[in-house]
């Protein structure tokens, strides 16, 4: 495999799977050789627009197409157990988008999957896999700002989105907390770990999903973390660190950023700004190319993005749903609530 091309499968057909697809079209070591949808015609026009040479109608077919090395799930999160699930059980490498998920549960039964067939499986949070998020969490973990007190972070879109959007729909996981709330989480995440307290509240959509998410995150060691989102006012997507002996300020898209300043006591600031050669800010080529490294090396998961990582995330998601009264079809209950601690219904 490390001479041939890596072989893609395109699961859906949307915005994020266009996006995805015109960065792997660029990449001299992938080739895209074919899509699915549960629309045959929106299989065929993705394929045309993109010179994929198989369109299938149905995700089966494309899941049991023995050529594929590995298959990009693009649906909603809604579909993701499904779509990922049939995927693997068929033996296909699998890059899935985040949320990951709907809830834990459905995380750690892919999980599972991918265990028992020996197969890749990685969530396609792109952001770990930036270069400039690398070299901050490389200067995190390498002490330059001492012992990590506090992370803030944010992620809110103006909108107005309507009760027929699909982030407004209940059924396909709406809300801000899975579509945007993913990020501020992960963020903190990648450098403090899994939370051992989450606090929420949120204001709630007629339709029960949250149109805004408050939380702060606790851990043991003393560590906090401040974290929005929102799908009914743009926020300025900004992140800082603050540790023992500095900060680091991301001032805007931290979860592709074009620079970060570095504040240590003493020290004039430094910034560190993205590498041209890096492609522009928006590239998805990074996730892509760390999928195609794990699978010439042999591995299942990879160091980036770690199963045990995402799983931690959706245990985290699943709690501040907990909190705020968010509930998908289906679900009696994403976890345990805190002891007396109710949850928080705002109706818009």
């Amino acid at each position: 495999m490390a001479e041939q091309k890596v072989r893609w499968g395109i699961l859906a057909t949307g915005g994020i799977a266009a996006a995805f697809t015109a960065d792997l079209v660029d990449l001299p070591d992938a080739e895209v050789v074919a899509v699915a949808s549960r629309r045959q015609e929106s299989a065929d026009a993705f394929a045309e627009r993109f010179g994929i040479p198989r369109a299938y109608g149905d995700w089966t077919s494309l899941a049991e197409d023995g050529d594929i090395d590995v298959v990009y799930v693009a649906t909603p999160h809604s579909a993701h157990r499904e779509a990922a699930g049939l995927c693997l059980e068929a033996g296909r490498n699998v890059l899935c988008e985040k949320a990951f998920t709907l809830n834990a549960r459905e995380a750690a039964e892919l999980v599972a999957l991918a265990k028992a067939r020996g197969s890749f499986l990685m969530e396609a949070m792109w952001m770990y896999c930036n270069p400039l998020v690398r070299r901050l969490k490389a200067l995190v973990d390498d002490g330059a700002i001492g012992e990590v007190r506090h992370v803030q972070a944010d992620f809110g879109l103006a909108g107005p989105f309507p009760p027929s959007h699909r982030l407004r729909d209940p059924a396909q996981g709406g809300g801000a907390l899975l579509d945007l709330g993913v990020y501020p989480v992960s963020f903190a995440q990648l450098l403090l770990g899994e939370p051992s307290d989450v606090t929420a509240r949120a204001t709630l959509s007629a339709e029960g999903v949250d149109l805004q998410t408050g939380a702060l995150l606790s851990w043991d060691g003393g560590a906090l973390a401040s974290l929005h989102c929102s799908i009914v006012g743009g926020t300025a997507t900004a992140a800082s660190i603050t540790g023992s002996a500095g900060r680091i300020d991301v001032p805007g898209g931290f979860f592709f950023p074009e620079r970060f300043v570095l504040h240590r006591d003493g020290r004039d600031p430094q910034e560190f700004t993205a590498d041209p050669a890096d492609g522009p800010r928006n590239t998805l080529r990074h996730e892509a190319a760390e999928v195609m490294r794990a699978l010439r090396a042999g591995e299942t998961e990879s160091p980036l993005v770690p199963l045990e990582g995402t799983l931690a995330v959706m245990r985290t998601l699943d709690a501040i749903r907990d909190r705020v009264g968010v509930r998908y079809p289906g679900e009696e209950s994403t976890g345990e609530e805190t002891a007396g601690e109710a949850p928080e219904l705002t109706p818009a």
